[in-house]
């Protein structure tokens, strides 16, 4: 019998990305026993969060390595997109957007299944808590361990199942790899486990309390449902366990479940020199974990840096065009009028030759008018306004002092170094400024708190009331202010223009102070000066974007911070972001929006009739094409008509999920479980752009090849070194096809 540790070595690191739970108090750092750690409260929750540290958060560049965007990062040799596009891998030198992840995944499910089967041995008495409590540790070790597998299957297909840890004496010449369906019912089943954890407030919830920032919970649960059945019943890995009934039957009931508790699309119009639309306000908004403002996430994710990484170079600061859309994903827009796709497909391979629907509206002598309102929220071409602040007027830029003041909440306020030594002396500790002294006047412009920092400790859960006299509570910015560790002042600067579009907006009077709640717990020291008030106006806004050739945005081939398509990224992209002042928005991990296409897949897939109207549970009912135009609603878009076969339904279906999903992460995915990638992949195109005189421009479309359409990236290799091993201890080659 052969005893090797094959997958995994516990070790575990210090926190994780994007924030650490601030319920669950300490990392385990491994020089405890397991003994000892999980007789303490602090030490099981310490153990709890180290299973975090696998998740997979989505990334903008991986839309590149999709027929989404084309990178100018492939100018240099030996970067990702250039290997990619040449298709230069192998199983020993593979790399995505996140690396090789096959032996951090099985470490944190191998932590999963050790906490799983230790805190069965544990006594609420003996950790001083309550039942419920720990009914939602066990959830969420269930639920991390489900959304483990569902990452794996993605992107290596059949893995091995482990549920749990290896002892010392396995016996791993009769491991295996299981089917993708036999893992998609592990992940139906820690899901329900974790759901018959009771829905307490201290139990596991449909949200998440004050400090419990990136947690799982409910719905976390039904996403991972969702798109776990949604792939085990796509071409890719179908093989007759579960049928797209079963798709349809559980995707139907996550998204009603959804639905009965609170969660509904982002519907929020923005304020003046804000957002475009409603669709661009949502991803420049970060998520709140409470869900005051943003009911649509489900999940949230990193922040992201578009202004710089895939940005344009008329952008003090920019490094990089990045992730530059094609023409493909820009033809994928509909007309707004008609509803009408403007371009059905292509009469050549390269993609350069459209067949446009006359029908449609579409005017390729001004092929950017008219379009999908996502498409003026996604991409930024020849002649879009970058700059949606008020045009001409005095240059504004006014600064409005404010002080610490010595009263508040658990708290103790001297003033020392120049500023205001804040010590915090208990939970909920807050402190509030002196009042401003006079209005402010901020109708227009930017509206920002500055002030320099110090802080004995990275506290992630400040936050900022706007107080006046007489005025009711709840006013706020989220729990989500970061104050990071440091010995040296830190410039602070916070956006809270967006807040002026709200209905609850009346701040800045005379009278009117700012309450700062400094995290949530005793013992931080935060030094503060300089604090001020600062409104802003521009006196002239930044000219449209200018990507014909010669322009200051000009396409290039060559130039890594120039277009390669004649198109730069505007999603997730704050027009007010620059070097100064990066207010970018974040990518989701789950939303709501994906839950509505996941079932419309699933349905009409299971009806053959995309009018079929289906009981989802909790008492609603829907058919494909409502939950399709739920999404188009939403911004405006006319209503999918009735009436289409399931082929063209087909066709319509995948084109909106493009269109609403584009850059999250999901087309490397859709294009693989569907096999299309091979039709999808090999050519790429963009838009080379000629001005033929003042408002007059000439339009070329350009084609870019690639090699990485084949039938081996289907699917992640597996680590050469696991391989090696597993076939020296099975005598079977676990590699995936194409690998070899």
């Amino acid at each position: 019998m052969k005893r090797y540790s094959i997958f995994l070595i516990i070790a575990f690191v210090a926190c994780f990305t994007p924030s650490c739970n601030n319920l669950l108090e300490l990392e385990y750092d491994g020089r405890s026993s397991l003994d000892e750690l999980f007789k303490t409260k602090n030490g099981v929750r310490g153990y709890l969060n180290s299973c975090y540290n696998s998740r997979i958060f989505p990334d903008i560049n991986r839309s590149a390595l999709t027929d989404e965007a084309q990178s100018s990062e492939r100018v240099f040799q030996g970067s990702l997109p250039s290997l990619w596009y040449a298709d230069a891998f192998s199983a020993a030198n593979y790399g995505n957007v996140d690396g090789q992840p096959w032996s951090a995944i099985y470490q944190s499910i191998r932590k999963c299944n050790i906490f799983l089967k230790r805190i069965e041995g544990v006594s609420a008495e003996e950790l001083a808590s309550l039942e419920d409590e720990i009914s939602s540790w066990k959830a969420q070790a269930h639920t991390l361990r489900a959304l483990y597998y569902l990452q794996l299957i993605k992107r290596y297909g059949a893995v091995p199942l482990l549920t749990e840890s290896y002892e010392i004496d396995h016996d791993f010449s009769l491991d295996g790899r299981s089917p993708v369906s036999t893992i998609v019912s592990q992940i139906l089943a820690d899901c329900d486990a974790a759901m018959s954890a009771p829905e307490s407030s201290l139990g596991f919830s449909w949200t998440v309390r004050v400090g419990e920032n990136w947690i799982m919970n409910r719905a976390v649960v039904q996403a991972i449902r969702s798109e776990a059945i949604l792939y085990a019943a796509s071409p890719l890995f179908a093989d007759g366990t579960y049928s797209w009934n079963n798709a349809a039957e559980i995707t139907g009931n996550a998204l009603s479940n959804l639905l009965a508790n609170g969660y509904q699309l982002w519907t929020e119009v923005p304020g003046e020199g804000v957002a475009q639309n409603t669709y661009e306000l949502y991803f420049i908004t970060q998520h709140d974990e409470q869900r005051a403002r943003d009911k649509e996430t489900i999940y949230g994710g990193p922040k992201v840096n578009i202004w710089g990484n895939h940005g344009m170079p008329s952008t003090p600061g920019q490094s990089s065009a990045g992730a530059s859309p094609t023409q493909e994903l820009v033809d994928c827009y509909e007309m707004q009028a008609t509803g009408l796709p403007p371009i059905t497909g292509y009469s050549d391979p390269q993609h350069l030759q459209p067949i446009i629907n006359t029908a449609s509206g579409y005017d390729p002598e001004n092929p950017y008018a008219g379009r999908d309102p996502r498409f003026y929220a996604t991409v930024y071409f020849n002649g879009a306004i970058r700059d949606l602040g008020a045009a001409g007027g005095p240059a504004r830029d006014d600064h409005y002092p404010l002080e610490m003041t010595t009263s508040g909440n658990n708290i103790s306020v001297t003033e020392e170094d120049g500023g205001f030594r804040i010590e915090t002396l208990g939970g909920d500790p807050y402190a509030p400024t002196t009042t401003l002294g006079t209005d402010i006047d901020a109708a227009s412009g930017s509206i920002l708190l500055k002030f320099k920092y110090k802080s004995n400790k990275e506290i992630t859960n400040a936050q900022f009331f706007f107080q006046s006299p007489g005025a009711a509570g709840g006013q706020s910015t989220p729990e989500n202010v970061v104050l990071h560790q440091s010995d040296e002042w830190i410039d602070f600067e916070l956006d809270l223009t967006s807040y002026r579009s709200e209905s609850w907006w009346k701040w800045g009077a005379a009278d009117h102070s700012l309450r700062f709640d400094v995290g949530a717990d005793a013992g931080s020291i935060v030094y503060v000066k300089d604090m001020e008030i600062n409104v802003r106006v521009e006196t002239t806004p930044a000219d449209p974007v200018q990507s014909y050739v010669g322009g200051k945005d000009a396409i290039s081939s060559t130039d890594r911070r120039a277009t390669h398509t004649g198109y730069y990224l505007r999603k997730y992209n704050n027009w007010k972001s620059g070097r100064d002042n990066d207010a970018d928005g974040e990518i989701r991990m789950f939303r709501l929006a994906e839950m509505y296409l996941n079932f419309a897949e699933a349905a009409y897939q299971s009806t053959g009739n995309p009018d079929a109207v289906i009981d989802i549970g909790n008492g609603m009912s829907m058919s494909a094409r409502d939950a399709v135009n739920a999404i188009r609603r939403r911004v405006d878009m006319p209503d999918l008509p009735a009436g289409l076969s399931k082929e063209e339904f087909e066709k319509r279906y995948r084109n909106e999920r493009r269109v609403e999903l584009a850059y999250e992460g999901h087309r490397y995915f859709d294009v693989r479980r569907w096999k299309i990638m091979e039709n999808v992949e090999r050519y790429v195109s963009g838009m080379r752009i000629t001005s033929a005189g003042g408002d007059s421009f000439t339009y070329e479309r350009i084609g870019f090849e690639r090699e990485s359409f084949k039938e081996k990236l289907y699917l992640y290799p597996i680590p050469q070194g696991e391989i090696d091993k597993m076939q020296s201890h099975t005598g079977t080659n676990w590699q995936n096809p194409g690998w070899n």
